[in-house]
């Protein structure tokens, strides 16, 4: 792997086209078939691409770890049952997230395709990664395309400090003139968990809003953080937004919910029982898509001609920010820090791979 250093001497900036290989050679290696590994490295690269690195591939090395102790099965045989006309539900079989999430989304398609929307549940899955990844599966063919997921408990219901639901994003994207589509991609905590992940492995402090310790006080301490609580975005209303997500995901797919959910770092005992839903919409199901596009584009027209706060060059609707750091990286190459560097390097050594710096 050609790869040269960045200023800051912890860092590797890595071109995206090898670094995808790599990661579908460590993939294979562990026995996830050829096709399922694309999707992976996919995936994973895409979100370092957007900027997303929590979710790119420093999540590798646990997805591998969980395969070699039998915790997720990457030759899982995902099965899709449709129930009614425009829903149905995709059980992985414990295999890959970001396996599941593609199938269930391309199945929601095809059903938004005969009947104006889609919406395919899945249960016993894994962490799948970005949830917009999913949603630009159905942007991409005119659709507007729409993912849920819960996760790990991470975070407490407003006025607890035990954690009960995963940070449960929520997400969508929708068609544009141009080829950057709207894409909203929030959590329902303050902030990423994977970020507060990130400065546990480094030993960084956190910010003293982002999260509990596990007796319910505010820490800084990341570590400290993992093992207590974070917080809801805006009080209340995250926590109602963690529990909607919990809802469409765990109990209406048939998938785990609340506690339910295992956590896919701490417990090497048990699969993780993720569950997500993954939603099309088929804009012609309510006029001449070229009618809705048109209504779109006079929609971001009007959002950009807005008086603009001192300082702002420019109204970015949610997407294009990512869109140029993604031009950027795929110029000057992915940024990845030593840890991760260093995990990846331990991947191959432990898989009989060829890792050159």
């Amino acid at each position: 792997m050609d790869t040269t250093k960045t200023k800051d001497d912890t860092a590797i900036a890595v071109q995206a086209d090898k670094l995808n290989a790599f990661v579908r050679t460590l993939a294979e290696k562990a026995g996830v078939s050829s096709e399922d590994s694309a999707i992976l490295a996919d995936s994973l690269v895409e979100a370092n691409l957007l900027g997303i690195d929590t979710h790119g591939v420093s999540r590798l090395p646990i997805y591998l770890k969980r395969i070699s102790l039998g915790l997720i099965d990457a030759k899982a045989k995902m099965t899709f049952k449709k129930n009614m006309p425009a829903v149905g539900v995709l059980d992985a079989h414990n295999g890959l997230g970001q396996v599941a999430g593609v199938r269930a989304m391309n199945e929601a398609v095809k059903l938004a395709k005969e009947c104006g929307i889609g919406m395919a549940g899945v249960k016993n899955s894994q962490h799948f990664g970005a949830a917009g990844y999913y949603c630009t599966i159905a942007s991409k063919q005119g659709f507007i395309g729409m993912a849920f997921t819960n996760a790990e408990p991470a975070l407490p219901p407003w006025g607890s400090y035990e954690a009960f639901f995963g940070t449960n994003p929520i997400a969508m994207s929708v068609p544009t003139r141009n080829d950057v589509p709207i894409v909203i991609d929030m959590s329902s905590s303050i902030v990423a968990r994977g970020k507060i992940v990130a400065a546990a492995r480094k030993g960084t402090p956190i910010p003293a809003d982002w999260a509990l310790d596990p007796d319910g006080n505010p820490t800084t301490d990341a570590q400290k953080a993992l093992d207590g609580s974070v917080l809801t975005m805006a009080g209340p209303k995250g926590y109602a937004l963690a529990l909607m997500v919990d809802i469409l995901s765990g109990v209406l797919t048939g998938g785990g919910s609340g506690k339910g959910v295992n956590s896919m770092y701490k417990d090497m005992a048990h699969p993780a029982n993720v569950g997500h839903m993954l939603m099309a919409i088929n804009p012609e199901a309510f006029m001449p898509r070229e009618i809705f596009i048109e209504r779109m584009q006079n929609l971001v027209a009007g959002i950009k001609s807005l008086k603009k706060r001192p300082g702002t060059t420019e109204i970015n609707y949610p997407g294009e920010r990512k869109d140029r750091v993604k031009k950027t990286r795929k110029s000057s190459g992915i940024t990845l820090d030593e840890s991760v560097v260093r995990e990846l390097a331990d991947l191959a050594k432990e898989l009989n791979v060829e890792f050159k710096l």
